[in-house]
């Protein structure tokens, strides 16, 4: 579909089922309708080979439909003058250099989600930044140690600026942010770092702006958008009546082309899948029969199912927000076949948690249902966090600007609770993700228009060097990466929580020690997993991470002890406020 380009020419095929004629044209025939018409093939496709047409040339597509004569970008077009522009020619083949990169295995993810436009924008520049200029910070990220780049959407939108659920065109790259060959060049740049790059897409709906697939051959019932979309009320989503026609096979084929387009042109190593909610549903209503969309549910288990057949290791993420098990559930087992769904079940309780304005109403217990969720008994078939594109904006903010307010960066509770909320992101079971800015109490709320303040990473070094001592024990200690956790303490009086992380066999175990009050906890009775000596790897009231924290002291633990009621080895921990340890076996 689209532009086949070849040696001395091109050819060029689009689905346009209601035409009666449709010819290209563009630079080379200097944007004649009659120069190069194009053959019907049968079930609404049409074709022409062209002699003469090179890349880098803008091409458009002359359509003769029910009402007339109308002119419309192709829906393959790899690439854009802009979303109302004109589609450019391009030339597929790139060169990869040694790139051989390797997934790394689900439960070894640490994966850092940034918006293009915002990320690194150059000095004095009032344009967004894009791909080349995101490069230019992967020397904090690996610093950092994530080892997962996840990039909100990059497909052509209306404007320079936007968060990038507004996709005109889904398989050409925002010409802001550079196009198709910076994408490329940054995906290369990510595999040299040692970075996977998952990819968000958007197939809940399209547009609603700019969008030349609305009435696309000029045939649509009513006031509906015609072939690519839905024609009743099924159309209607939270963005617009641009919800695509998930029973329509050429449609369904539309979304799996471009789906496979990223693995196989740009070599992704995930897509992370935008609102699935309004893809099985209609309007989100899951106890209503008549809500669902079973061809949206199907659609998703195909797209899953040849993923992971073409492409094994690579991973499918669902944004879906219910909490139901059946999205990662295998296909065969009738479920949509994700790898891994955001977790509302972690990130809402422990947000709560860490916003709270008084300790008292911090609640253990809900902390405890959030390390323990699991999916289809699976803990890393789900994606934990405290902040995402979503989680601050919209009328939420960053965590530290929830608790501190407008000095949210110096408060000394924002800095407490935030890194809290961070090393139970880093030790519970599950995918640990962080979003730009993050580790660095970038403050207030997301918008799209204001760039990443990176002084904050100098003025707050220290709390980048919390965040990478957490990534680096994720990484480095197999207890972490094990599915299991054991809860040795919930005090809901005393606001504390310990837990145990461990493998299969219940070793290269870590142990976790939470103090969420703003007083220190001394002298804390703790029933131990084994008996002997315990190292302290992390303290969270480190003075090194910020002049504002305690230095509470805390030692390696001996658990020598034996408890009346359990029998269990038992160790004395003491703890800052607001604090976390972190110990090995």
């Amino acid at each position: 579909m689209g532009v086949i380009l070849r040696e001395g020419g091109a050819a060029f095929r689009v689905w346009a089922p209601h035409a009666t004629a449709v010819a290209v044209s563009g630079d080379w025939n200097d944007w004649s309708d009659a120069a190069n018409p194009m053959a019907a093939e049968g079930k609404g496709y049409w074709y022409a080979d062209v002699d003469g047409v090179v890349a880098g040339q803008e091409y458009r597509f002359a359509i003769e439909g029910p009402d007339g004569s109308i002119s419309r970008i192709d829906p393959y077009a790899r690439a854009v003058t802009n979303s109302v522009g004109n589609g450019i020619v391009t030339d597929r083949a790139y060169d990869w250099g040694d790139d051989a990169f390797q997934m790394p295995d689900w439960n070894a993810l640490v994966i850092y989600e940034l918006h293009l436009g915002t990320f690194n924008r150059p000095e004095g520049s009032d344009a967004p930044s894009g791909f080349h200029d995101a490069i230019g910070r992967f020397d904090h990220l690996r610093r950092l140690g994530v080892n997962a780049i996840q990039i909100m959407p990059a497909m052509e939108f209306a404007g320079d600026v936007s968060w990038g659920y507004n996709p005109a065109h889904i398989f050409a790259i925002e010409s802001a942010y550079g196009g198709p060959t910076a994408f490329k060049d940054f995906v290369r740049a990510a595999h040299a770092a040692g970075f996977a790059v998952i990819l968000d897409v958007v197939y809940n709906h399209f547009g609603p702006s700019d969008l030349d697939l609305w009435r696309f051959d000029g045939w649509g019932e009513g006031e509906a958008g015609g072939v690519y979309f839905y024609q009743d009320h099924r159309a209607a989503t939270p963005w617009g009546e641009t919800r695509p026609d998930y029973g329509r096979q050429e449609v369904r084929q539309f979304i799996r082309d471009n789906a496979l387009y990223w693995f196989e042109d740009f070599r992704v190593d995930g897509l992370r899948f935008d609102m699935t909610l309004y893809i099985r549903t209609i309007s989100g209503d899951e106890g209503d029969e008549g809500d669902q969309l079973p061809d949206g549910w199907s659609l998703m288990a195909w797209l899953n199912d040849e993923i992971a057949d073409r492409f094994p290791g690579r991973i499918t993420i669902a944004e879906d927000l219910r909490q139901v098990d059946a999205v990662t559930a295998t296909t065969g087992e009738g479920g949509a076949g994700f790898g891994a769904q955001w977790d509302a079940a972690f990130v809402h309780p422990v947000r709560e948690a860490l916003i709270a304005a008084e300790d008292d109403d911090r609640s253990i217990a809900s902390l405890v249902e959030a390390l323990k969720r699991t999916y289809n008994g699976d803990p890393f078939q789900r994606v934990v966090y405290t902040e995402s594109h979503d989680e601050v904006a919209n009328g939420k903010a960053r965590v530290p600007a929830e608790i501190g307010g407008e000095d949210e960066q110096r408060h000394w509770a924002a800095q407490k609770r935030a890194t809290l909320g961070a090393a139970l992101v880093l030790t519970a079971p599950g995918i640990p993700m962080l979003f730009q800015g993050q580790e660095f109490l970038q403050g207030d709320w997301f918008d799209d228009s204001v760039p990443l303040d990176w002084d904050q990473a100098e003025d707050f070094g220290g709390i980048v060097r919390l965040w990478r001592d957490l990534i680096g024990l994720r990484l480095s200690e197999p207890g972490l990466r094990g599915r299991h956790v054991e809860v040795l303490l919930a005090d809901e009086d005393r606001k504390l929580l310990a837990y145990h992380r461990h493998d299969e066999n219940g070793e290269a175990g870590v142990l976790v020690v939470l103090n969420l009050r703003a007083e220190a906890a001394q002298d804390v009775a703790l029933d131990m997993p084994d008996e002997g000596s315990w190292r302290l790897r992390l303290n969270t009231d480190w003075s090194g991470y910020s002049e504002a924290f305690g230095d509470h002291e805390a030692h390696d633990l001996e658990a020598n002890g034996e408890a009346e009621d359990t029998g269990r080895p038992r160790a004395m921990v003491s703890l800052g406020a607001y604090s976390a340890l972190v110990y090995t076996r």
